[in-house]
């Protein structure tokens, strides 16, 4: 395998707050890649950076091999690197299927394809066509087929959250960013969203993902990248993170982490 995202020691400040600080890790081409941390860390700062919407204040980040330095987030789009977002934004009074047709307009437009305003006249003729089919592939492959003639708003929150995945991959991107995807989502559905995951990366897309959900990040990462106050503290597969003391300092105190280590020092002796 090889990086198709380097993480180059990055630093994010705002004015005298050092939000992110010597971050640097890499991305295989074909993984799943989990960036957790506690409430705070630099998760979202840190997804802000590499898809152009923060500029780094030192480092860079690298994608196939092409700084993002100085790149709008469209320009990184383009480049095959899409990302969600935290909270849902779509179009409550519009069906699923037409939100998911003013996306794909609006990804045309950028590109310089047919215009928004002849293809909602029905002037872009087999371009439209072409669109329509694409939507509906998209809503079929996130499993809301059968929900594309009603109004998004009437959706569940985590079904709105898959209308926003239908989105990024609409820009058939090498790799997908998920800024917390399963938040708000129950049981039943995380599962879902987890196939999903998986289904997605044997298409060959990358994946990175921001999530809060232990158990789902344990269950559908390759690896796991930790952050704490910004900095990067463990690295590594989902077995060695669990059982990492910084990691579990980090996230619920020293008191539990001497008592982890105590309790696995006792196991030791008594194996």
């Amino acid at each position: 395998m090889s990086a198709i995202l380097s993480v180059e020691h990055v630093g994010v400040r705002f004015g005298g707050l050092v939000a992110i600080a010597d971050l640097h890790f890499d991305v295989q081409a074909g993984e799943i890649v989990s960036l957790i941390g506690p409430n705070g860390a630099g998760k979202t700062t840190a997804f802000n950076m590499m898809t152009g919407f923060l500029k780094p204040s030192q480092g860079d980040v690298r994608f196939r091999g092409t700084s993002l330095k100085g790149l709008p987030p469209h320009a990184i789009t383009r480049l095959g690197l899409a990302r969600t977002f935290q909270r849902t934004s779509v179009f409550p009074d519009d069906t699923v299927f037409d939100n998911v047709m003013i996306g794909l307009h609006q990804m045309g437009a950028a590109a310089g394809r047919a215009p928004v305003l002849d293809a909602l006249l029905g002037r872009a003729g087999a371009g439209e066509r072409k669109l329509r089919a694409r939507a509906a592939a998209l809503l079929d492959w996130v499993g809301l087929a059968g929900r594309a003639q009603e109004k998004a708003g009437a959706l569940a929150y985590g079904e709105q959250r898959l209308v926003g995945v239908a989105l990024a991959l609409a820009t058939e991107p090498a790799m997908l960013l998920l800024d917390e995807p399963v938040s708000g989502m129950n049981a039943s559905e995380t599962r879902v969203f987890v196939r999903l995951i998986r289904q997605i990366r044997e298409r060959g897309v990358t994946i990175l993902l921001v999530e809060h959900d232990m158990p789902m990040v344990m269950e559908v990462s390759d690896r796991i990248v930790v952050l704490n106050y910004g900095r990067l503290i463990a690295e590594g597969p989902p077995d060695r993170i669990r059982s990492d003391p910084a990691v579990i300092e980090a996230y619920l105190g020293q008191g539990s982490a001497a008592r982890q280590a105590a309790a696995a020092a006792q196991e030791a002796v008594h194996a």
